[in-house]
């Protein structure tokens, strides 16, 4: 049997009137997409990563990090060292610090993953391209 109850008195809820430029997290565009930085704490950084259909990231890797990523909606084709995968929504591959890695989107939809970075420096400038279908040389965000 469901039960309800009257309510008489409900609290006021103080609410933000503002929210500052650094509570909003900045999507930065890409020429494969965008990212979103979520979350940053010490040792550890969570991204929002958008690859447009067709579109691949630069063959990098990094010194100082390693790399989780969730695939949420699309289709991913990751290279890692020398395996090539294709995962999908609700699956997940580990890239370890130091090795080559890829990720591209095979599919006709965007393909929207979570990237939790590990490591001890999660500097944008820790990539170190070996191959970039955009021509890119200064170091910058996947």
């Amino acid at each position: 049997m469901v039960q309800s109850q009257e309510v008489s008195h409900v609290p006021a809820l103080s609410l933000p009137t503002a929210i500052s430029a650094a509570g909003v997290a900045a999507t930065e565009l890409r020429p494969w997409g965008a990212f979103t930085v979520l979350e940053e704490g010490r040792g550890y950084k969570i991204k929002r990563i958008e690859v447009k259909p067709g579109h691949r990231l630069s063959l990098q890797m990094h010194y100082h990090r390693s790399e989780h990523w969730i695939v949420v909606c699309g289709t991913a084709k990751v290279t890692c060292g020398d395996k090539e995968v294709i995962i999908h929504s609700n699956q997940s591959t580990y890239v370890p610090q130091g090795h080559t890695h890829r990720l591209e989107n095979p599919g006709v939809i965007p393909l929207v993953l979570i990237e939790v970075q590990n490591g001890e420096y999660l500097g944008e400038d820790d990539i170190i391209r070996f191959e970039d279908d955009y021509a890119r040389s200064k170091p910058e965000a996947q």
